[in-house]
C-alpha cells in the first residue's frame, strides 16, 4: 500500500496540472517498510521531465535524482516511490515504464487527467513485474 499525507496527494495533482500537456514527474520521500510492503510518503520532491519527448514519456536526469535523494537523506527521510502523470491518457503504466523501472520493492504513482477527476494508481516493481497496490489519502 502507499500512502500518502492529504498535502502530498494535493502537490502531486497540482504539479501533474501545470505541466499539462506534458508528463510531470517527481520523487515520493517518506518511509517505507520492505517487509510489509507499505509505503508512507510525506513529502513530495518536484523534478524536471528530461525525457525527448515529455508529452508521452518522463525521465529524472540521473544528477537531479542524486540531488533529490541527497536533499531527501539530510531531511531525515527517504525515498518512497516515483510519481508521473498522464496527461491524456489512463493512469497505467506504459511499455516504456515497464521497461525503465529499476527501483526494485518501491512504489511508482501514476496520476492521469484524461477524465474531468484525476485518476490516481499505484504499482510497486517487484524485480520481475509490476504488481498494482492500493492507494489511501490521509491526513
Amino acid at each position: 500500500m502507499l500512502v500518502l499525507a492529504a498535502d502530498v496527494y494535493e502537490a502531486v495533482l497540482e504539479h501533474a496540472r501545470e505541466d499539462a500537456p506534458l508528463e510531470a514527474c517527481g520523487v515520493l520521500a517518506g518511509e517505507r517498510d520492505p517487509e510489509s510492503g507499505v509505503a508512507r510518503a510525506v513529502s513530495v520532491h518536484r523534478a524536471h521531465n528530461a525525457a525527448d519527448a515529455p508529452r508521452v514519456a518522463y525521465e529524472i536526469d540521473p544528477a537531479d535524482l542524486l540531488h533529490l535523494i541527497e536533499s531527501i537523506e539530510e531531511a531525515g527521510r527517504e525515498v518512497v516511490g516515483f510519481y508521473h502523470s498522464h496527461p491524456a491518457g489512463p493512469p497505467h503504466l506504459s511499455d516504456r515504464d515497464r521497461r525503465e523501472a529499476t527501483w526494485e520493492g518501491y512504489h511508482y504513482l501514476l496520476v492521469s487527467l484524461a477524465g474531468s477527476t484525476a485518476i490516481c494508481d499505484a504499482w510497486r516493481w517487484t524485480g520481475e513485474e509490476f504488481v498494482r497496490d492500493d492507494v489511501a489519502v490521509r491526513d
